[in-house]
């Protein structure tokens, strides 16, 4: 009996042939590691995150070692303050965790790519993302020091800022800032689709970010929006944006590949900490392959269209990729 019918295996009967037609690759140049840099001494493991660590600046210079040794190119820096205040002064401040980190970094190797996490809410008591004023967080009057904050963090040394604080205007005022003090070609990766997710209760220990009232849904997306998405990510390139990001990840593939779609700027996917958790939890059980659904879950992310990947994993997906050579 003769079948008319496509053999699509044929191009799956060899792993040469199976790489040489792969669509959609994993590479160590892919990645930013997010660090966690605090003025405890010593390394602290974060409970809820396992492989990560609060970092001071002496293991931080250690770790920037050991990204260049694994060949991952880029960082991006989340401080923790020794005090809070309700300016958040320390975000700020020349001597401030953050703007400390980036000189450390920059003195162990100065081709790190160092991007740094813009926002106010670790350093104020009231754990949110702006100024507050009786029970509301203000939005205008938060941008002058958001803006602040950028420009201290370039003028440590900074190659790339993300503000993380949705405030609206936010690209315009750090654009406005940047451009003032003559850093005209500092990128912003903006954190253009950033969404109230559970995802990020672990960061929120991590970071000790918590808000201490209500929630962060009146200035973060509704997880149900696709729509709303676009016109943020309008909003941001039009302000002056040159990278964007959705956060988090791996619910939102199908955001990932409409922001794609809609702009040809590059594109980020942060995968966020309960993403890494939940994967760690399930492969110290023994319930999961980690090494397996680590690269299938980062492929996953590019094939949806990101172009650059924030993942906690970064350090074991670069081992991973150098093993497979």
């Amino acid at each position: 009996m003769t079948l008319s019918f496509e053999r699509h295996r044929r191009l799956r009967s060899h792993a040469g042939l199976r790489d040489l037609v792969r669509e959609s690759h994993v590479r160590v140049t892919d990645f930013i590691y997010p660090l966690f840099v605090t003025h405890e001494q010593g390394r602290h493991p974060i409970s809820s995150m396992p492989g990560v660590d609060h970092l001071d600046l002496d293991e931080l210079r250690r770790e920037t070692h050991a990204l260049s040794e694994l060949g991952i190119p880029a960082m991006m820096i989340f401080g923790i303050p020794a005090m809070k205040d309700e300016l958040s002064s320390e975000a700020y401040a020349d001597e401030g965790i953050v703007q400390q980190a980036v000189r450390a970094v920059k003195s162990e190797n100065p081709r790190m790519l160092v991007s740094t996490d813009v926002c106010l809410c670790q350093y104020n008591p009231a754990g949110h993302c702006g100024i507050i004023r009786g029970d509301q967080i203000v939005n205008d009057e938060s941008l002058e020091l958001i803006a602040a904050t950028a420009l201290s963090h370039v003028q440590a040394g900074a190659d790339v800022v993300a503000p993380s604080d949705m405030m609206d205007g936010r690209i315009a005022a750090i654009r406005s800032a940047l451009d003032g003090a003559g850093h005209v070609h500092t990128p912003i990766l903006s954190y253009a689709v950033k969404y109230a997710s559970a995802f990020y209760g672990p960061f929120r220990e991590a970071a000790h970010s918590a808000p201490a009232f209500g929630d962060r849904r009146t200035y973060q997306m509704d997880p149900a929006n696709v729509r709303e998405a676009l016109r943020e990510a309008r909003s941001d390139v039009a302000e002056g944006a040159d990278m964007l990001m959705v956060k988090p990840a791996l619910a939102y593939m199908d955001v990932i590949r409409a922001v794609k779609e809609e702009f040809d700027l590059p594109l980020a996917a942060y995968n966020v900490s309960g993403e890494y958790a939940m994967v760690k939890a399930a492969a110290e059980r023994g319930w999961i392959d980690e090494r397996a659904i680590v690269m299938e879950l980062l492929t996953g992310l590019k094939r949806a269209g990101a172009d650059v990947l924030i993942t906690y994993f970064a350090k074991d997906a670069a081992r991973y990729l150098r093993e497979s050579v």
